[in-house]
């Protein structure tokens, strides 16, 4: 069984890495991003309310975002693990997933902290060529992850495993997997 959660700033390759290492891992990649859409999409009480977030540019509050992952995660091709992106992004939401799995009996086997130096973070969203990509905006979600985010590496400690995240993606992918395996 795999749980583990991927962590790191904005562009170090979360959701990359997850949808790669979900196929080599056979669980599934839960991404609250996708959440989040598929939630919109269907029109679902929680989509409607996450929205109204969205649309006006705000974060999706925790009890929303706790909602739709408790529901994910209570799916049956989640029951032997998984792989999430994008949650828990504090602390609070990352007590909400160790009760989420201690109901279970289960608990995280790793957290992966993908390491990318500020600098190539930039310069990779910046190639993106999106709209709102500046290199202002992407400094300041660098900083927001660092203020709001990084704490849950404290959280973490004893099942954190840090990974070059530097490279292309099956190199990143081999890294991560040797982490995981050496960790067992």
């Amino acid at each position: 069984m795999t749980r583990v959660v991927l962590v790191g700033p904005p562009g170090a390759g979360k959701g990359t890495q997850a949808d790669a290492l979900s196929q080599k891992l056979s669980v599934p990649h839960i991404s609250t991003g996708d959440l989040f859409r598929r939630h919109v999409s269907e029109g679902t009480p929680l989509g409607e309310e996450a929205k109204r977030y969205l649309d006006s540019g705000e974060l999706v509050p925790d009890t929303v975002t706790n909602e739709m992952v408790r529901e994910r995660l209570a799916e049956p091709d989640a029951a032997d693990g998984f792989l999430l992106d994008g949650f828990p992004r504090n602390a609070k939401q990352a007590e909400v997933l160790g009760n989420l799995l201690a109901e279970s009996d289960f608990k995280l086997d790793a957290v992966i902290q993908l390491e990318v130096p500020e600098e190539v973070v930039v310069s990779r969203l910046l190639s993106r060529g999106r709209g709102d990509d500046t290199e202002d905006v992407i400094r300041r979600r660098q900083q927001v992850y660092w203020s709001e985010t990084a704490p849950l590496l404290d959280y973490y400690h004893d099942v954190l495993i840090k990974v070059d995240g530097v490279g292309d993606v099956d190199d990143v992918s081999a890294r991560v997997l040797d982490a995981l395996h050496a960790r067992r």
